[in-house]
C-alpha cells in the first residue's frame, strides 16, 4: 500500500488530492531545485522554431509558461497542451475544453515537485499574424515548497529476528535520501523507497518489498510526513549451481572455477563474482545467472547458470608493434577440450624482430579443491645482451586461483644454447618452481588504488656442463597511493596518485657455476627502466657483449594526474616518472641505470594505452615507450 495524504487546504483542487495519491504515473522524468524557488522569478515565451513549423502549415497556438527557471522547464516539458499544439485545424472550442483542464494538470504537475498551494493563471490571447493564431500563457506563482517535517522507517520480516541484519537497517537509515528539512518532490521520495530496498535486496533479502508507504502533506503548513514500512521476507543462503546450455564440457569442473559460496547468506556481489569468473573462463560466449526465489528453500536457493557455450576451437591472428620488439606477428589457437584428456589447450606462435617462439600450455580443470593440473613446453629464440639465445623449457606442475591470490608449483627444464661472439658456453638445468601472487587493486585491468605483490623461488641443479645446485628468488611489488582531489570546472572530478613499482632477484650458486641464460637477469625497456631498450641493462659488457647477472634491483616512481580538456574530467592522465635499474654478478656491484620522463595514459575501451617519452641518464639518449592493457 502507497499513499500520498493532502491535509488542506487554500486553493486546494480535489482532482489534485486524488492525483497526488497515486504514484502519478503521467508524469515525465524531470529536474528539480532542492534550493527552492528564485527570488526573482524568470520568465520566458516559449515560441515555435524553424524545425518545428516545417511539420506542418503552422501551430493551433503557441504556449508561453511565465514562472522560475526550474519551474518553466519542467512545465514546458510536462504539460499535456504541448501535444495538441502541432494541430492547426485544432477548433475554438476544443481548445477551451483543453484550458479547462489544463489547470489541474499544471497543480498535478507542481505537487511531484511540492509546490501545493500555487496561484496558476490561464489565459487565451489573439496573436494575428505570428505563426500561431492564439497564445496560451500560464503564468505560475508556485507559492511555499513543502520541505520534510518528519521520517519513520519500519522493518518487518525475518530482519527482525536476525541481528546480522541490523548494520542493514541502519544503512537505510543513515543514508536516507529525503531527510527532514530537504524539499518534497515526488520523484525524490519515490527514489528513497526504492534505494532502501535496494540496501535490503542487495545483501540477505532478495525478495524484499515496500509493505507499505506514507507521505501526508499538510498544505497550510507546507510540511510533510514520510512513513515507510519494509517487509524484508526471509533470509536466503546459496544452494548449488545449476548449469543450463552445457554440452561439450565438464559440469562439476565448470562448478569449481564458479565458485559459488554454497551456504553463505545471499549478496548480489558474490553472485555477480561468481557470474564473471564463468564469463572470463573462456569456455562461455554468454552467461546469466539467476536465483531461484520462487520453488527454492530460502536455506539452500538454487542459483541458475544460462549459458551459452563458446566454440571448441578458435584461432586469432594478431599484427603489432611494440617500442620493445618492434614490428610483430601472432598466431593463437585454443582448444577447450584437447581429445583423450579433455583438458584445454593454448597453443602460440609468435615473431617480432627481437624473439620468435612457438609453445604449447595444456590446462586441466580446476578441482573441488581449486587447483588444476597444467603442463606446457615452450622453443624461443631472442636476443638476450648481445648474443642470440635458443632456449627450451618444459614445465608440468600444478596452479590454483583465487579471488585475489594465484599460487603455482611446477617442476621446469630449462636449456640455452647461445650463438655470437662472446656468447656464454651452452648449459641447462632441472628446477622445482613455486610462486604466490596477490593482487588487492580496485581494479584488475585498470587500477588506482591498491597493492600487489609476487613471489618466485626455484631451487634446482644445472645439468650441464657440470652440475651445481643454485636457488633463484625474484619478488615484485606495486602500490597506488592515492593524493588529492582534481576538480574539473563542471563539477566532475579525479584522484591523482603516486605508483611505486619495485622488483628484486637474486640467484644463488657457487662462483664457477654455469647457470642457464634464461635463470639470469636482464632488465630495461617499457615496464622495467625506461629510456633503455628491452634488456639493455645486464651485469656486465665484455668486448660489446652484454652479460646476464645474478643480481637485479629495479625501482620506479610515477606521479599521475587525470588531465581536464573542455572544463571536464577526460579519460587522459599526465605522468612523470624517474626509473632506476641495474643488474649485477654481486650484490655490492649494483650500479643502478636511470632514466627520467613523462608520458600520457588514455583509459581506452581496451584498456590502458600508456605513451612515455623517457631520457636514459646513463644512455644519454631519448626513447619512446607504448604500452597496451595492464599485467601483475
Amino acid at each position: 500500500m502507497h499513499h500520498i495524504r493532502v491535509a488542506s487546504a487554500r486553493r486546494m483542487a480535489l482532482p489534485l488530492i486524488l492525483i497526488v495519491a497515486g504514484s502519478l504515473a503521467g508524469c515525465s522524468v524531470f529536474k528539480t531545485s532542492d534550493e527552492g524557488s528564485e527570488a526573482n522569478a524568470e520568465t520566458a515565451n516559449v515560441q515555435a522554431t524553424e524545425g518545428e513549423s516545417a511539420k506542418g502549415n503552422g501551430f493551433a497556438f503557441s504556449l508561453q509558461v511565465r514562472a522560475p527557471k526550474d519551474v518553466r522547464e519542467y512545465l514546458e516539458k510536462n504539460l499535456e497542451l504541448q501535444r495538441f499544439r502541432d494541430l492547426p485545424g485544432l477548433q475554438e472550442r476544443e481548445l477551451s475544453r483543453l484550458l479547462g483542464s489544463a489547470d489541474a494538470n499544471a497543480r498535478e504537475l507542481l505537487a511531484t515537485l511540492g509546490y501545493f498551494s500555487p496561484d496558476i493563471r490561464i489565459e487565451l490571447t489573439p496573436t494575428p499574424g505570428a505563426k500561431a493564431p492564439r497564445a496560451v500563457i500560464v503564468a505560475v506563482e508556485e507559492g511555499e515548497r513543502t520541505t520534510i517535517q518528519k521520517v519513520a522507517i519500519e522493518f518487518t520480516g525475518a530482519i527482525d529476528d536476525d541481528p546480522t541484519s541490523s548494520r542493514q537497517a541502519r544503512e537505510i537509515e543513515r543514508d536516507w535520501s529525503l531527510p527532514e528539512g530537504k524539499p518534497f518532490t515526488q520523484k525524490g521520495w519515490d527514489g528513497a523507497k526504492d534505494e532502501g530496498l535496494g540496501v535490503l535486496r542487495k545483501k540477505r533479502f532478495p525478495t524484499a518489498s515496500i509493505d507499505k508507504s506514507r507521505a501526508e502533506i499538510d498544505a497550510d503548513t507546507h510540511k510533510a510526513d514520510l512513513s515507510v514500512t519494509y517487509d524484508s521476507g526471509p533470509v536466503y543462503r546459496f544452494g548449488s549451481l545449476k548449469l543450463n546450455g552445457v554440452e561439450r564440457y565438464d559440469e562439476q569442473g565448470l562448478r569449481n572455477i564458479a565458485r559459488l559460496p554454497q551456504g553463505d547468506v545471499y549478496e548480489e556481489s558474490a553472485m555477480l563474482d561468481t557470474q564473471q569468473r564463468l564469463a572470463s573462463s573462456g569456455y562461455f560466449d554468454s552467461v546469466f545467472l539467476t536465483l531461484d526465489t520462487i520453488s527454492s528453500d530460502p536455506s539452500a536457493a538454487t542459483v541458475t547458470a544460462q549459458v551459452k557455450e563458446a566454440p571448441l576451437q578458435k584461432a586469432v591472428f594478431g599484427v603489432g608493434y611494440s617500442t620493445d620488439n618492434g614490428a610483430g606477428i601472432s598466431l593463437d589457437h585454443t582448444h577447450n577440450s584437447f581429445p583423450l584428456i579433455g583438458w584445454r589447450a593454448l597453443s602460440k606462435l609468435s615473431f617480432d624482430q627481437k624473439a620468435q617462439s612457438i609453445g604449447t600450455e595444456l590446462t586441466a580443470l580446476p578441482g573441488e579443491n581449486g587447483w588444476r593440473w597444467f603442463t606446457g613446453g615452450e622453443l624461443k629464440r631472442e636476443e638476450t645482451g648481445s648474443y642470440q639465445v635458443n632456449g627450451t623449457r618444459f614445465r608440468l606442475g600444478r596452479s590454483q586461483s583465487t579471488d585475489h591470490i594465484d599460487r603455482n608449483y611446477s617442476l621446469q627444464y630449462d636449456s640455452a644454447v647461445s650463438q655470437g661472439p662472446m656468447a656464454p658456453d651452452d648449459s641447462s638445468a632441472l628446477s622445482l618452481n613455486f610462486g604466490w601472487t596477490g593482487r588487492y587493486f580496485n581494479d584488475d585491468s585498470a587500477p588506482t588504488r591498491g597493492w600487489g605483490i609476487a613471489t618466485e623461488m626455484g631451487v634446482g641443479t644445472t645439468l650441464r656442463p657440470e652440475r651445481d645446485l643454485f636457488t633463484r628468488l625474484l619478488v615484485r611489488g606495486l602500490y597506488y597511493q592515492p593524493l588529492g582531489v582534481v576538480t574539473a570546472p563542471d563539477g566532475s572530478r579525479g584522484h591523482s596518485r603516486l605508483q611505486f613499482r619495485t622488483e628484486a632477484g637474486a640467484v644463488f650458486a657457487r662462483e664457477g657455476a654455469q647457470i642457464p641464460v634464461t635463470q639470469l637477469f636482464l632488465t630495461g625497456g617499457d615496464t622495467t627502466v625506461r629510456g633503455y631498450s628491452l634488456r639493455a641493462i645486464g651485469a656486465r659488457t665484455q668486448d660489446d657483449t652484454l652479460f646476464g647477472g645474478r643480481y637485479l634491483g629495479v625501482a620506479s616512481v610515477e606521479w599521475q594526474r587525470p588531465i581536464v580538456i573542455k572544463g571536464e574530467i577526460s579519460d587522459f592522465e599526465s605522468a612523470v616518472f624517474i626509473d632506476a635499474g641495474a643488474v649485477a654478478d654481486k650484490a655490492s656491484d649494483l650500479d643502478p641505470r636511470v632514466g627520467v620522463g613523462a608520458g600520457v595514459r588514455w583509459r581506452s575501451p581496451v584498456g590502458p594505452l600508456q605513451a612515455d617519452l623517457a631520457y636514459g641518464i646513463q644512455a644519454k639518449a631519448l626513447r619512446l615507450h607504448l604500452r597496451l592493457g595492464f599485467t601483475f
